[in-house]
């Protein structure tokens, strides 16, 4: 209990990275385990641990918010107590009682010291920013990762001290550690005081001055290490006979041109020596260092005499300029070497640590080089070969040890650096040769130094090509990328910073500067990029803004450096060179900062560990390489002494056997290279695996096909499910990183091949095994087949992987991959989803509770790099995938009363909703403003995961045990719980953006509205919308124009809102919502108020209304994804362009409004307002949104029908030139226009619909669209002028609208395929349609029989209780219906058999008429007769009234009427099939009068039992009176809103009746 919270948290946290990496290494491993047993139980042990690791992350993330403020002074508290045991420990220096700990040794300490000072520093930049950004909790955390850091440092300080054997060094150690834990006390100390303040420029600049003095004290203890104050010291001496440099005048000569010339050479060759020595000292102890750096400093002190000897030699000022300008850059190329070697030495696992010291190095011969070049006038050829063979000697250790990057260059590149490098090199020795013949001198040199730069070359991609071969074996550990590479940052600032160096230098020409330009330009610009995309994939808030904070001011700080650079280009002026020169300093600084911060171990990558077998591999490559560059340096040195000697005959052998010895090694290191191409080995071997895997598969399935497969008796099916089930998600994770790696990663492919190919074994034993267990033929030849299908697929993907081979160049493999890899992605898909139908059909929820928790951890990952959509985007989806969540688990509700078989298919569809909403929401939670409103969303998508998984496991525990009304009861509970935490989840991203959600919400409530006017329309179209009282429309016009007006402000401000504050748009979306609202009861009152006697105008009136409210959501929706955005983004102009039509909308409507009571001109008025809204419905067509539907082509052609319909209608319009003929043909043309472009569209859009066929129809469908647009422009000018020419021009407009339409008839056709019968024969459609009532009829009737167990059958009498009299009485309804449709079907055939039915054409729309009525009539009893099932199955079990049945028991008889008419209207009377038909109805009718007699009774008897219980107290009494009141006004008015239902819907159903059948009931 005396730890504090926050160290608990800690530990908590770590933990659970630590067995996250646990939970996957399991799940991986699940699958190749052998014995079965443990593999369930490792199967299960991981999936529990991933739960309760979810369940743990959110109770942490709660706990952490609480704990902030606590954690900084936790830290405080600690960062206090070390420096008080650090002056303990200085007190047992003092006293010579300072022990080392066990296994503290000098060097470990030292080691230690040295990398958790970099930890520190990382850790405090981290500090700083947080505290800068105000964010409590992860300030917290960076205090807390702080003082863990100095606990280590101080312990390391403390292991220094104890084993150094002077006690003065001992005391200085403790002494600058003590500095460090004083100065991060302030720090942390200010932090806090910053978080109290936040804002205040003071706090914040005293943050950065303690900040500054922690780092310098820091530095301090770094020094004070063993073997760094050597190195110190060292430095200081270069520093100090560097200063000989800047005396004006040099000293007198005191030695000859060739004195002074060998003294420089000898000098030469002992300082590049001794920087080798340093590279090598510097992974040694720290003794061998400082003996390095002392020998190093004192070569560098006799090279710099003899370089200022040689510079008085020189004859002219200008050359002496240059010469001291040469030795400047060897100080310092010096003393950036030691500065590499010290920070080596300090910490060798530090990232690109020996790399950068080798490139040290290198600079330090090449400045030593370009020096001897300069001064010596030796004979011919011999400086060239001097310097080459400087420049071989320092690239020689690249070859040591591969064991990390040497370059950035990939495998494919390191093939062609080596052979462009060797055409190179031979040329140059060719050139040596032959220039040795003729003596040609200069041009000998030339090719020396190219040879020389050739084989650095080599060298170089040979030392890389082994790194990338160590690595890419299987055995080896292939690195695990970080945030960030530090490798990169750490060359790009010592780019940048040799670049500054540069640019400021005097004696730079313009195109050094430029050049110089260029490598900051491109350095800064790789850092930028590595910012941003490290912002995007951290899901620390304060590490992303950072990293956009460092790659903002490092872009700023370069584009100020360039607009210096660009002035010094136009004039190379001293005061030029000094702005260049304090540009410099910003970015220099920005790029310090960037790296350190860059270097926190949380960002950091895992290098690569090369195993035994991986450095085996690199053997032959490291050995060709020693060999060409021995052989190189032993060639060099013979053309050296050839130059001077032409005419010696051994000589010329000796260096042609060098050459060749050079060439064979060349030949031999690319062969090693192109033998050793990472992955192809591998995946050679997988490749066969699979195959082997594809033959036992076929076997197997040849096998079930025989029914000889040999079934498995020593496994349980639910474990082969979960080993099949493991195996293939595990293949469905390594797809993506097998195929990055086949494009450009040739170094990880081996290992992500070989991995992928050993999930295949197990894959196949598991599912032949399962195959085996099935005793459903159809279901083991699915599982076998897509097995196969997914072994196929993997076998593609290897031959792809294999020709990509990791070449990033090889872009024409890349299609094939991209395709391979997307085929079986889609086998995985397959096969999962029969596995997860199969898992929940059995109530294994397992899988399932695993995705969810999956879904709910990946919401912790960094955003993904640049979200596509906008918050508003994502919002939108996840309100879609919320809601349908709590619709799932109402139904979940139900479903666990009715039939619990359905739940599994429920839970499967909950799981994949989530997996949806957590994919969105971590989008949105990136996207959201301010930061808190993405982390609240976040939480409340992982508690609704929560109540997901409890939801899910419910459902599978009722699913195997039906009964258990205690599992019922526990998942309604659950799917409460669900349904209340979507709430929530909604209610966060209402405030993320409350105005966006307004608008979603009133585009909801519009939406209602629109359907609600289509009913409408059908009430007016059906002649029965009649006023309640004698009211007339011009007591509603006023009112009507009034709301119509304040709907054009509220668009108004509607749109205003989009580029205002979401608070402001909130109020617009609500009161533009509420407005439409009573505009729609306004309308519908004046259409109402007209009178069912004009039915026509009313539908012109509510259709305009309609048009408004449509507008209205178009408008709402292009708010809604304008809201925020810039003016000239493109969701502006879809704005304005909605406004428009919102504007010309509600103008149409007002001018409606107008002319409704002038019988003149209101037919006019309708036909206006009709054209604009067909050409609005032409506009979405033509649109690039997909429906969200698709449709078949016969619906498409039974609505292309209607227009024939309407043109005709239109042409005698036209030529009555009558206002009611007009205002009928507007209100049709408008109602077949907009069908036939949505099924148009709908069936153009259907995923089995050729491109060709696709673009045929919607071209079509607009050609149509407006040819009917003109035909009714023309009606309008017959109205205005009616000539005869005029009305001619009305034929010509309607043959081109019906050439259009059979146009489209044909393509529909063309989309349908060669079909064996016409689906429009109205006699087929009846056919089809009994038959299928007649099976409906039957699964429900099978479906009743099951609720009990077969018996005798009964006789429904008074001695059955009455719930077997109900069950009984609906058993003998279903089966009475189920023959009387059978009857029927019959006696349908032998109309058609007496060629009553469908033989002449000319009977053929009579026909039509009757046989849908047959059909109408068919559908109805079966819906009827399965309505009746689910009833008497839900009151049986005491969960539905007796009403419900009753009303289902009675629309089974009066469907059955309507079925009998429907026959007798052509039936012969006396033929046998009529008699059966009547027989079986009356059969019908009795069944479902003794049901509504048993159910009236039941019901009666329940009521007489009802009784309250009336509440004693004054209080609880008035409330129960007042919710009684409630209850029975509400029942009123449900009463008298059903009677007006049934109303509606018989008047529709009246509408659709033959006139046979009206006449009959007449």
């Amino acid at each position: 209990s005396w730890v504090p919270t926050t160290i608990k948290l800690s530990v908590i946290q770590h933990t659970q990275k630590l067995l996250l990496k646990m939970v996957t290494s399991a799940k991986s491993a699940v699958p190749t385990v052998a014995d079965q047993a443990a593999a369930m139980q490792l199967g299960q042990c991981a999936k529990n641990l991933a739960t309760c690791l979810a369940e743990l992350r959110t109770a942490t993330q709660k706990a952490h918010e609480a704990c902030g403020p606590l954690e900084i002074d936790s830290a405080l508290k600690t960062v206090q107590t070390l420096k008080s045991e650090l002056q303990d420990a200085k007190m047992s220096v003092i006293d010579n009682q300072l022990k080392p700990l066990p296994g503290e040794t000098l060097e470990k300490c030292a080691q230690d010291l040295g990398s958790t000072s970099k930890a520190v520093g990382s850790s405090m930049a981290q500090l700083l920013t947080c505290a800068a950004q105000g964010n409590e909790h992860y300030t917290g955390v960076a205090a807390r990762e702080t003082a863990q850091a100095l606990r280590i440092l101080a312990q390391a300080a403390r292991g220094v001290a104890a084993s150094t054997r002077e006690p003065q060094a001992a005391a200085a150690m403790l002494d600058s550690a003590q500095c460090v834990m004083e100065g991060s006390a302030m720090l942390i100390h200010e932090a806090h005081q910053a978080l109290v303040h936040p804002g205040d420029a003071e706090s914040q600049q005293r943050l950065a001055q303690v900040a500054k003095a922690v780092s310098h004290s820091l530095n301090n203890c770094v020094n004070c290490l063993p073997g760094q104050k050597d190195v110190d010291m060292a430095l200081r001496s270069i520093g100090e006979a560097s200063k000989k440099l800047l005396v004006d005048i040099l000293p007198p000569c005191s030695k000859t041109f060739q004195e002074a010339q060998t003294d420089l050479n000898h000098t030469a060759a002992e300082l590049n020596h001794s920087a080798g020595e340093v590279v090598h000292s510097s992974r040694g102890t720290s003794s061998q260092l400082a003996a390095a750096s002392g020998k190093f400093s004192q070569d560098f002190d006799e090279f710099l005499d003899a370089g200022i000897e040689m510079a008085g030699h020189t004859q002219s000022k200008d050359d002496q300029i240059q010469v001291i300008g040469n030795l400047k850059n060897i100080s310092m190329a010096s003393s950036k070497l030691l500065l590499a070697a010290k920070s080596l030495s300090v910490d060798p696992g530090a990232a690109n640590a020996k790399n950068l010291l080798a490139v040290a190095a290198r600079a330090v011969t090449e400045s030593i080089n370009q020096l001897i070049t300069l001064c010596t006038q030796q004979a011919a050829g011999q400086k060239e070969c001097d310097n080459a063979l400087r420049e071989l000697e320092a690239v020689r250790g690249l070859l040591d040890n591969p064991n990390e990057p040497v370059s950035e260059l990939s495998y494919f590149d390191c093939i062609e650096s080596v052979m462009e490098n060797s055409k190179v090199l031979g040329e140059s020795m060719a050139g040596i040769s032959q220039h040795c013949k003729t003596g040609d001198v200069a041009a000998f040199g030339e090719s020396v130094g190219v040879a020389s730069k050739a084989l650095c070359g080599l060298t170089e991609a040979a030392g890389q090509a082994s790194y990338l071969v160590g690595v890419s074996d299987p055995n080896s550990h292939s690195g695990h990328e970080g945030l960030v590479d530090p490798i990169q940052f750490a060359r790009a600032n010592q780019a940048i910073q040799m670049a500054c160096q540069n640019l400021v230098d005097p004696a730079s020409s313009p195109s050094q500067v430029l050049s110089a330009a260029t490598i900051v330009a491109k350095h800064t610009s790789a850092l930028c990029n590595a910012c941003r995309l490290a912002s995007s994939k951290t899901s620390n808030p304060v590490a992303r803004r950072q990293f956009v904070q460092s790659a903002k001011e490092v872009a700023n700080t370069t584009a100020n450096l360039v607009k210096t650079i660009k002035a010094l280009d136009g004039d190379f002026s001293e005061e030029n060179r000094n702005r260049c020169r304090v540009a410099t300093t910003p970015l220099l600084e920005a790029v310090e900062n960037l790296s350190t911060f860059a270097n926190n171990p949380e960002f950091a990558s895992i290098p690569a560990q090369i195993s035994n077998e991986g450095s085996a591999a690199q053997e032959p490559i490291v050995r060709s390489a020693r060999s060409m560059l021995d052989s190189s340096t032993f060639l060099l040195e013979t053309a050296r002494s050839l130059v001077l000697n032409p005419k010696d005959p051994p000589t010329w052998s000796i260096l042609a056997g060098h050459s060749r010895t050079v060439s064979d090694s060349i030949k031999s290191l690319i062969t090693s290279i192109r033998d050793k191409a990472p992955g192809q080995r591998e995946c050679d071997y997988s490749i066969d695996n699979i195959n082997k895997c594809i033959r036992d598969i076929e076997q197997a399935s040849l096998a079930a096909v025989g029914q000889t497969l040999p079934c498995r008796d020593d496994i349980s099916m639910e474990a082969l499910q979960e080993q099949l089930t493991s195996s293939v998600q595990e293949i469905g994770h390594l797809i993506d990183p097998v195929a990055t790696a086949a494009r450009g990663e040739a170094a990880q492919l081996g290992h992500k091949v070989t991995q992928l190919a050993s999930y295949f074994d197990p894959l196949i034993v598991a599912s032949v095994g399962l195959a085996s267990k099935l005793h459903d033929h159809q279901q083991q030849m699915t599982i076998l087949d897509q097995t196969k299908t997914l072994s196929e697929s993997a076998l593609q993907m290897l031959y792809a992987a294999k020709e990509g081979g990791g070449n990033p160049k090889a872009s024409h493999t890349h299609d094939a991959i991209s395709e391979a890899s997307q085929l079986m992605k889609e086998a995985v898909d397959d096969i999962m989803v029969t596995l997860n139908e199969a898992a929940s059909e059995g109530g294994m929820v397992g899988g399932m509770v695993e995705s969810i928790a999956e879904s709910m951890g990946r919401l912790d990952d960094g955003t993904p790099p640049e979200p596509e959509g906008s918050f508003v985007d994502y919002q939108t989806t996840m309100v879609k995938f919320s809601k349908a969540i709590a619709i799932t688990a109402q139904e979940m509700m139900t479903k666990s009363v009715t039939c619990p078989e359905e739940l599994g298919g429920l839970a499967s569809q909950v799981t994949v909703d989530y997996g949806q909403l957590a994919h969105q929401g971590r989008l949105a939670a990136a996207t959201a403003e301010p930061e808190e409103v993405g982390f609240q969303i976040k939480t409340r998508v992982q508690e609704l995961g929560h109540g997901c998984i409890y939801l899910v496991q419910k459902a599978g525990a009722l699913q195997l045990s039906p009964t258990d009304s205690f599992s019922k009861r526990e998942l309604i509970e659950c799917a409460r719980a669900v349904t209340e935490k979507v709430s929530l989840v909604l209610s966060a991203l209402q405030a993320g953006n409350k105005g966006t959600q307004a608008c979603i919400t009133a585009a909801s409530a519009v939406s209602g509205i629109i359907t609600d006017l289509d009913t409408t329309i059908m009430f007016a179209s059906a002649g029965t919308l009649n006023p309640e009282n004698d009211e007339s429309f011009a007591d509603h016009r006023e009112s009507i124009l009034k709301t119509a007006k304040a709907l054009v402000e509220d668009t108004k401000l509607l749109v205003a809102g989009a580029a205002s504050s979401q608070e402001k748009l909130a109020q617009a979306a609500h009161s533009s919502a509420k407005t439409i609202t009573q505009l729609t009861e306004v309308v519908k009152l004046g259409a109402t108020s007209m009178g069912s006697e004009d039915p026509e105008t009313q539908v012109v009136l509510i259709n305009a209304v309609r048009d408004v409210a449509k507008a209205l959501a178009e408008l709402i929706g292009a708010t809604k994804c304008a809201a925020g955005k810039a003016a000239d983004d493109p969701s502006m102009y879809q704005l304005k362009g909605a406004a428009k039509v919102m504007v010309t909308n509600v103008t149409s409507l007002l001018k409606t409004v107008k002319a409704v009571e002038d019988e003149a001109t209101r037919g006019t008025r309708a036909l206006e307002a009709t054209i604009e809204c067909i050409k609005q419905e032409l506009t979405v067509f033509q649109s690039k949104d997909i429906p969200d539907n698709s449709t078949t082509p016969e619906e498409f052609i039974r609505m292309t029908k209607g227009i024939t319909i309407a043109t005709a209608k239109a042409v005698a319009s036209g030529n009555s030139a009558q206002q009611e003929d007009v205002i009928a043909t507007a209100n049709l043309s408008r109602k077949a226009i907009s069908d036939m472009l949505t099924t148009c569209k709908q069936a153009a859009h259907h995923s089995e619909v050729a491109e060709e066929l696709k673009i045929k129809a919607m071209q079509y469908g607009a050609e149509c669209t407006t040819g009917y647009i003109n035909l009714l422009e023309q009606v309008l000018q017959v109205l205005q002028k009616p000539t005869p020419e005029q009305k001619q021009q009305l034929v010509v407009h309607s043959k081109h609208v019906a050439a259009c339409v059979t146009e489209l008839v044909q393509t529909a056709e063309a989309m349908k395929g060669s079909e064996c019968v016409d689906p429009e024969d109205p006699t087929v459609i009846a056919e089809t349609e009994l038959l299928g009532a007649a099976a409906s009829i039957e699964a429900a009737a099978k479906k009743l029989e099951q609720l009990k167990p077969r018996a005798k059958p009964k006789q429904a009498d008074e001695t059955l209780d009455f719930e077997e009299q109900i069950l009984e009485a609906a058993k003998s309804i279903a089966a009475a219906t189920s023959a009387l449709v059978k009857s029927a079907s019959a006696a349908q055939r032998e109309l058609v058999a007496q060629g009553k039915v469908g033989s002449n054409l000319a009977n053929a729309i009579d026909d039509g008429q009757w046989s849908q009525g047959l059909i109408s009539a068919a559908r109805m009893v079966a819906a009827a007769t399965s309505n009746l099932c689910e009833a008497a199955n839900a009151s049986v079990q005491g969960h539905a009234s007796e009403e419900k049945l009753i009303s289902s028991a009675k629309q089974v008889a009066a469907s059955t009427a309507q079925l009998l008419v429907a026959c007798k209207v052509k039936a012969d009377q006396d033929s046998e099939a009529m008699r059966r038909l009547q027989a079986a109805g009356n059969a019908v009718k009795r069944a479902s009068d003794n049901l509504v007699k048993a159910a009236q009774k039941a019901a009666f008897d329940k009521t007489e039992d009802d009784s309250v219980v009336v509440k004693t107290k004054f209080v609880g009494g008035i409330a129960q009176i007042i919710a009684a009141q409630e209850e029975m006004l509400r029942k009123e008015r449900e009463l008298e809103e059903a009677r007006k239902k049934l109303a509606q819907i018989r008047q529709q159903q009246y509408k659709f009746l033959p006139s046979e059948l009206r006449e009959d009931e007449g």
